[in-house]
């Protein structure tokens, strides 16, 4: 009897089909480093690239 039943929307069904299927391209291009699928977080200004794309910047000027 306390039974609750949600009605989902078209709408609302498309918006998840689309969010799960831009994970999964995601997930294709960049694999998830860790089994359990969460990714460590660096500060963008300490990862490798963005060092180096600065020192080079620097050299060229």
């Amino acid at each position: 009897m306390g039974e609750v039943v949600r009605l989902v929307t078209r709408a609302d069904r498309e918006r998840e089909r689309l969010i799960r299927e831009a994970r999964a391209i995601y997930d294709a291009v960049f694999p998830p480093a860790h089994p359990d699928g969460e990714r460590p977080v660096e500060p963008r200004s300490t990862t490798r690239a963005a060092t180096q794309s600065l020192s080079t910047s620097k050299e060229l000027s």
